[in-house]
Parts: C-alpha cells; structure tokens; sequence
C-alpha cells in the first residue's frame, strides 16, 4: 500500500467535542503543577486527580455517569501527600495503580458500578522508593508487573504478584521525566532531567542506547509501535516547542528534528499505532495537532488540528476497545478543562458515508488479555500483545481477578540494597512524608498489639480453665 493512500485515508480525520450533557461537570481538578495528565481512563470508569486538602485524593466515575458531579462525591483518599500519576490495569478494569509525594505507591480496587463512600483502604501499599514518586507504568503485555518512578532517581519494577519490587533500573542521574514500552514490553524508553534519552532493557537494568540531548532537551518520549522509532517532544535551543523522530537502536542523531511553535506549554505526544497516528496535545493551549506516521522519508506528514480556546491541563486516552465503531471514531481524548472543572471528551472520527464496519481502519489490536505471567516475564520470556477484533463492538468484561498478596517482609532488598533503610530527609517535605509513614506504622503496631494482648488474655484464660476443670479419671 503506498503512502499516497495511506494518508488519503486519514487526512480528513476530525475532533468533535461531546455536547454538554455528556461532559463530567463540576470537578475540583488539581491544580498541582507536576507535568502529568492527572487522568486515567478505561472502558468502565473515568480517574481525575483532584484538589484535596490533607492529603492527596483523585474521583473514579463511571463512564456512564456524565453531567455535574457533586461536590461531597466519594474520592479515593488513603494517600497523605499529593498524587502525582494514576493509571488504570490494562488487563483488570476496576483496578487502579497510584502514586504519590508521600513515597508509596498504592493498588486500588474500584467496585462495582463506583465508589458509595470515600475509600481509605487501599488492596496493596508498596514502598521502596525514599522520594516522592511521580511515574507509574504497567507493563503492556505482562498481568501484575508495575514499574514507578520516582524522585530518588531509580525505577522500580513491582511484581504484584507477591507485593515487592524485583527489579531496580538505577541508571539515571536526575528526575525521570517519562516512561514508554516498546509493543512486547521488551524495551523501555526513558527521558531525564539530565537531558538524556535512554532505551533500556528493563529485566537487567542495562542502557542498550543513550542520546545526550543538548540541542533538543527532551521532555517527553514513546515508542513507535512496531516501527523501531521513538519520538520525543522537547525544547530547542531557541526555547521553541520541537519534536525530533529516533532509530531506536542507533540514538547518536535524531532522523528529523522539526519545530512546533513559540509556545512554552509542555507538548503531550500520543501514538495510534492501529492507525499510525501520533497527536500532540500542548500543555495550557487548547489544540491538538495531528500527523501520520510511515517509516520512509519523509516520516512525518502533517495532517490537521483540532483547535479549541479553551486550555487542556492534561489528557486522559480511551483504549481501543472502548471506543464506538458505529462511528468510526479512532481515538479519543478526556480533557482536563481547569478553570470551568470540566472534563471533556474529544473524538477522533473519520468520515465515511458507509454505516458498516470499516475493516480497514479498525485492524486486530491489543486486547484485554495479558500475553505473559510475572514469572514469565521476569523469566526472559517476550510476547506480543493477545489481539482482538472490534468487529463485533466490544462489550465482554475482562475475567481476570485481582488478588493481594498477603505481605509480611518488613524490608525491601533490592539488588543487595534495602530501600527501606533510613535514608535522611533532604527537605521539610520529606521530612513530613517520613513522619506520616512513621506514623502509619506506628498505628499498624499498636493494632497488631492491640490483637496479640486480646489473643493473650484468652489463652491465659484457657489455660485457667484448663487448670480448675476436675482432672479425669
């Protein structure tokens, strides 16, 4: 198939804003400054981060549930600092992974049909990390393999399986900024406050390839779907809003360095690689741009933009499978609108005539379906994603259950180091989020206590029993 034809079939592709009584009204959006989308959507529900005093909560809203929202609607809430990222379990629809300024990385399970109450209680709490942590990524292919990144410089990979990191990744020298799989997990893309692109091969922690980005300082990265190509955003020497096209296996020179504009807003870079889309959403600017991705020159053809006055804090993406074929829509975008409290869906459409199903924009794409078990992956193993067809409109719930691990290991020891160990705190922050966990364990102690006394007490009473009871003959 040429190029010619391919971008016929997308050049037309255009947004279309949800009416009004189908946006979620009346959201307190946080108005945290950290460079994340504080959105995560599914099939089933919708997250928001919001603005909470005492500690940090985010909103989980059935997808159904539109209009204004209340203002006493029960929130997540059981983190004591600020949540900086949230991400929804590829494989497990009511699952959601959090992290936060108070160091922990936190597992939540939404019931069914959302939350009645304010939930405080989370299924699991991981900490490993002795900073505040800002990233968290599941794995694309693999069922309970977490990976979170945080302020003391190191990724760590959680095997949820068992509740405990297994891996650490501790390459970087600054504050990692963005994390992108290849499409079998295989690979992963980091950029760094350090100005430097990394492609890593996450089991052994090992730098494959390296980029020390002094003319594009690099903000965000992903993967090119099966291309071999990575794309970053970042800032030019001129302070101009630029993107700049990657081999992956040879970092040494970007393919294409092109600028945007003269906008400061950080830009938010999204990949179709059903449609070979890439999207760029500017941080504080209401538009988003679009391109067409092939891997012969010249790379990139700009297609169009949808444009809007009011200005985006950050984007939440629908998986494919939730999205409507009937309408031929291709993607689509939840909107953080802060100043209205507004979350506000975007959907991608290409027009066709033809009410039937379009094959040929909808290809088998990843499904619901983990590819790999922990034990698997950690193993060595490498799978492609398990794909599925949305020819039929995709309505099956995902079967898979999510069940903790009981925990009872004190330290976390990884690659011979226990993360856990009193590392001293660096600011009055952190000398908070330490007192809060100090805190958190003292409470877990005193109950623990609390129930041995009480299991104390009746034994030493069956023993009495035991005791006065007339011996038998």
């Amino acid at each position: 198939m040429t190029i010619e034809k391919l971008c016929s079939k997308f050049r037309n592709v255009y947004g279309k804003v949800a009416n009004r009584e189908h946006c979620f009204d009346g959201i307190p959006i946080t108005k945290n400054v950290h460079d994340n989308h504080f959105c995560a959507v599914n099939a089933r529900f919708l997250a928001i981060v919001t603005e909470s005093a005492g500690g940090g909560s985010f909103l989980v809203i059935p997808l159904e549930q539109t209009g204004r929202i209340e203002p006493n609607y029960p929130k997540v809430c059981g983190h004591q600092g600020n949540v900086l990222d949230i991400k929804w379990n590829p494989f497990i629809d009511n699952i959601i992974a959090s992290c936060s300024e108070d160091t922990s990385v936190r597992i939540w399970e939404i019931p069914e049909g959302g939350l009645k109450r304010n939930m405080t209680e989370a299924l699991l709490e991981l900490h490993g990390h002795s900073r505040r942590v800002g990233l968290v990524e599941w794995h694309p292919t693999t069922n309970n393999i977490l990976f979170s990144a945080g302020y003391d410089y190191k990724v760590l990979i959680w095997n949820l399986d068992v509740g405990e990191p297994v891996k650490m990744i501790d390459c970087h020298t600054d504050v990692i900024l963005c994390m992108s799989f290849n499409t079998d997990g295989s690979l992963l893309t980091t950029t760094c406050k350090d100005k430097k692109l990394r492609v890593i091969e996450p089991r052994s922690g090992r730098v494959l390839q390296e980029a020390n980005c002094k003319n594009h300082r690099v903000n965000r990265v992903v993967f090119l779907g099966n291309m071999k190509r990575l794309l970053t955003t970042g800032v030019s020497r001129w302070n101009t809003r630029q993107i700049a096209l990657w081999d992956q296996e040879d970092l040494s020179m970007p393919l294409i360095e092109e600028e945007i504009d003269g906008l400061s807003g950080l830009l938010f870079p999204f990949y179709d690689a059903d449609t070979h889309m890439l999207y760029l959403a500017g941080k504080g600017d209401g538009n988003i741009r679009y391109y067409e991705i092939s891997t012969e020159k010249p790379y990139l053809s700009y297609l169009m933009e949808f444009r809007s006055p009011a200005p985006q804090k950050g984007l939440g993406v629908m998986p494919k499978h939730g999205l409507d074929v009937s309408a031929c829509e291709v993607f689509r975008f939840y909107k953080l609108v802060t100043l209205k409290g507004l979350i506000e869906p975007i959907s991608m459409i290409v027009p066709r005539r033809s009410d039937s199903y379009q094959e040929d924009i909808y290809p088998m794409t990843p499904g619901t379906e983990p590819a790999l078990t922990p034990d698997e992956w950690l193993g060595g193993i490498n799978r492609d994603p398990v794909l599925m067809s949305l020819k039929e409109g995709y309505k099956k719930s995902s079967k898979m259950v999510f069940k903790a691990p009981v925990k009872e290991k004190k330290s976390v020891v990884v690659n011979g180091i226990d993360l856990l160990e009193n590392v001293p705190p660096r600011t009055e922050n952190e000398l908070l989020r330490m007192f809060f966990r100090q805190q958190d364990e003292i409470r877990r102690l005193k109950e623990e206590l609390a129930h041995k006394d009480i299991r104390i007490r009746q034994l030493q009473l069956e023993l009495k029993n035991l005791r006065n009871s007339p011996k038998n003959c």
